[in-house]
C-alpha cells in the first residue's frame, strides 16, 4: 500500500515497515525500547495488508488520513532508527530517548486507530464520506454521517478528534431523530471514554454532548447504562469544571439522578454540596438545572441526610425568593419532595420563611402547571399539625379554592389533598366552605382519574363534618349522584371509605336518603358490604331504616 508525497521514495508503507523490522536487531542503544517498536510493526503491518483487502480503503477518507500520519511516522521512526545504530548518541541521549518513546506511542496510537477502522465496517461501505455518493433517504445520511464521527471520534490525535466533536454537536442540534440515531450507532460509550482521556476543550464539548443527548426521553436509558462512569465524570465537572461544563452537565445529571442508585451515589460522593454551591453562585441558567437535579435527588429518603448536612433548606428558599422562573419551580419542587412525610423538615421550612417565600411564588407564577410543586409543598405542609394554623392565617384557603377548578390534573389532586389536610376543626372547614371550596370538589368527583375522584371524595368527608358545608352540598343537582356512582364495585382501585363517609354524613337528611336512594345506592353498598367495605353496613342500616328502602338484606 503506497502513500503520495512520502518522504521515501515511491516505497509501499509494508516495505518500510519491513525494513525497519530487520535493521532493529542490529540497533545498539535502547534495544529494550525497540523491540517494543518492532512487535508493533508487525501488528501494523498485518493490519495493513488487511486494509489492502477493502476496496474502500483507498478512498475512505479516514483510512487515507490514517495512512498518511502513519508514512509520517515510520519515516521518524527510519530517521530515529539510524541515530541508533551506534553506541554514541550525538543528538544526547535524553534526547534520543524522547523521540524513540514518540515514536513507540505514535505506532501504538496507529495500530489501534487501524483496529477502530477494520472493525467498524466503514472500509467495508466505499463512499460514505464521498462527496456525490447516492444515499437513498435523509436518514440514511444521517445514520452513515453518525457512523462516521463515531469512528472519528476514537482515532486519530486531538485536532482530529475536536473537528469531529464538532461535526456531531452540529448534526445533534438539527433534530431529535439525529439524536436517536447517533445513540443507536454507538456514541456514548465512546464519549464517555474520551472523558476519561481527552483536552480540557475536548471535555467540555463531550459534556455538551452527553447533556444533549439527556434531553431525548428515548435516549436516557442509554446514559443511565453507563453507571457510576459516566456519573464520576459528571460529578467531578461540577466540582471543578468551567461555567459552562456545569451548568451542561447540571442537564445530564437530571437524567441520570432519577434512579434509586444513582440518587445514592451522587449523594455519597459529594455531589449535593456541588450543586448547592451552583445554586448560591453559578450562572442563572446553571442555577436552574443544578435545583432540578436536588428536586430529583429529594425523592429518594436516602439523600435526605446529605441534605439536612448542607444546609440545603436555606439555599432553596433563597433561590425560591431570588432565582429564574426554572429555578424557583425545581427549589419549590425540591422542597416539596424533602417535606414529604417528615416534620422536622416540614418546620424547617417554616423557620426559614418557607411560607412567605411559598406564597409570593404561587402569587407570580406564570402558568398553573407551574404552581402544581407549589401545591403539593402546601399540601404536605398542611399535613404537619404545628404549621397548618399558620397556612391558614396566611391566606391559602382563597388560593386553593382557585386552583381547584384549573385545568391541570395534578394540582387539583394536590389542592383537594391540602383541603384534606386543612380540615381539621371546625372552624377551617366553615371557613373552606364559605370560601366555595364544595362546588369545585363536586366536580371534581366526576373526572376521569379515579386519584382525582378520591381525592375530592376524601376532601368532602371531611368538609361534610359541618353543617353549613352540608347545606352548600346539598345545593347542587348532581352532588348526590356523583358520590353515589362511586359506590359501584366497577370502579377499581378507588378508595370508597371517603365516599361511604361522606353520604353518611349527607344521609342525616330525609330529604339526601331518598336522593341516594334513588341515585341507586342500595345495590352498590350490598356489594361493599360483603366486600367489608369500611362504614359500608352501618350507611346501609341508615338506608335500610328508610320507608322508602325496605328490601335491602342485612347480613
Amino acid at each position: 500500500m503506497t502513500v503520495p508525497n512520502s518522504d521515501d521514495g515511491d516505497r509501499s508503507l509494508t516495505e518500510v515497515i519491513t525494513s525497519l523490522i530487520d535493521s532493529i536487531p542490529n540497533l545498539l542503544s535502547f534495544k529494550c525500547k525497540w523491540s517494543s517498536i518492532r512487535a508493533k510493526l508487525a501488528d501494523l503491518k498485518t493490519q495493513l495488508s488487511d486494509f489492502s483487502d477493502f476496496a474502500g480503503s483507498s478512498s475512505n477518507k479516514l483510512a487515507v488520513d490514517l495512512l498518511v500520519s502513519v508514512r509520517e511516522t515510520l519515516n521518524d521512526a527510519v530517521a530515529v532508527a539510524a541515530r541508533c545504530e551506534g553506541p554514541d548518541l550525538a543528538e544526547g541521549k535524553l534526547k534520543t530517548q524522547s523521540e524513540v518513546d514518540s515514536v513507540m506511542a505514535r505506532l501504538d496510537r496507529h495500530v489501534k486507530d487501524a483496529e477502530v477502522l477494520i472493525k467498524s465496517g466503514l472500509l467495508i461501505d466505499n463512499g460514505i464520506v464521498v462527496s456525490g455518493f447516492s444515499i437513498s433517504s435523509k436518514k440514511e445520511a444521517v445514520r452513515l454521517e453518525a457512523r462516521n464521527l463515531v469512528i472519528r471520534l476514537q482515532i486519530g490525535g486531538v485536532e482530529s478528534k475536536n473537528s469531529a466533536i464538532d461535526s456531531l454537536i452540529e448534526l445533534l442540534q438539527e433534530d431529535d431523530k439525529n439524536v436517536m440515531i447517533c445513540v443507536a450507532q454507538g456514541v456514548v460509550p465512546v464519549l464517555v471514554r474520551l472523558l476519561d482521556s481527552c483536552s480540557l476543550v475536548m471535555k467540555e464539548k463531550t459534556v455538551a454532548v452527553i447533556s444533549r443527548i439527556s434531553m431525548v426521553e428515548s435516549s436516557k436509558h442509554v446514559l443511565i447504562a453507563e453507571g457510576l462512569s459516566l456519573l464520576n465524570h459528571l460529578l467531578r465537572v461540577l466540582e471543578s469544571g468551567s461555567g459552562f461544563a456545569k451548568e451542561k452537565a447540571c442537564v445530564a445529571l437530571q437524567a441520570l439522578s432519577l434512579s434509586k442508585e444513582n440518587a445514592r451515589a451522587i449523594g455519597c460522593r459529594g455531589g449535593i454540596s456541588s450543586l448547592l454551591e451552583i445554586c448560591q453562585g453559578g450562572s442563572p441558567g446553571s442555577q436552574a438545572f443544578a435545583a432540578g437535579v436536588l428536586r430529583n435527588l429529594a425523592l429518594f429518603g436516602e439523600t435526605k441526610e446529605n441534605f439536612v448536612e448542607e444546609n440545603a433548606i436555606f439555599v432553596l428558599i433563597s433561590m425560591v425568593s431570588s432565582g429564574t422562573s426554572l429555578a424557583q419551580e425545581n427549589a419549590v419542587g425540591c422542597l416539596a419532595n424533602l417535606t414529604s412525610g417528615d416534620e422536622d423538615l416540614m418546620i424547617s421550612v417554616v423557620r426559614e420563611g418557607g411560607i412567605q417565600c411559598l406564597k409570593s411564588f404561587w402569587d407570580s407564577v406564570s402558568s398553573v402547571k407551574s404552581l402544581e410543586v407549589g401545591v403539593v409543598l402546601l399540601k404536605n405542609l398542611a399535613l404537619c399539625p404545628i404549621v397548618r394554623e399558620v397556612v391558614i392565617s396566611e391566606g391559602f384557603i382563597p388560593r386553593l379554592v382557585l386552583v381547584l377548578s384549573c385545568g391541570v390534573l395534578g394540582v387539583r389532586i394536590a389542592a383537594a389533598e391540602a383541603v384534606s389536610s386543612l380540615g381539621f376543626s371546625s372552624k377551617s372547614r366553615k371557613e373552606m366552605g364559605e370560601s366555595g371550596c364544595i362546588v369545585p370538589l363536586i366536580d371534581m368527583l366526576d373526572g376521569k382519574a379515579i386519584e382525582e375522584k378520591e381525592a375530592a371524595s376524601k376532601a368532602l368527608s371531611t368538609l361534610l363534618v359541618c353543617t353549613s358545608n352540608r347545606k352548600i352540598f346539598k345545593k347542587s343537582d348532581k352532588g348526590v349522584v356523583s358520590l353515589v356512582q362511586l359506590l359501584d364495585p366497577k370502579i377499581k382501585k378507588l378508595d370508597k371509605r371517603y365516599t361511604v363517609s361522606a353520604l353518611e354524613l349527607l344521609v342525616t337528611s330525609k330529604k339526601c336518603r331518598k336522593q341516594v336512594v334513588a341515585a341507586g345506592a342500595c345495590l352498590h353498598l350490598q356489594k361493599l358490604v360483603d366486600m367489608d367495605t369500611e362504614g359500608a353496613k352501618k350507611l346501609a342500616e341508615n338506608l335500610s331504616r328508610s320507608k322508602i328502602w325496605g328490601v335491602f338484606t342485612r347480613p
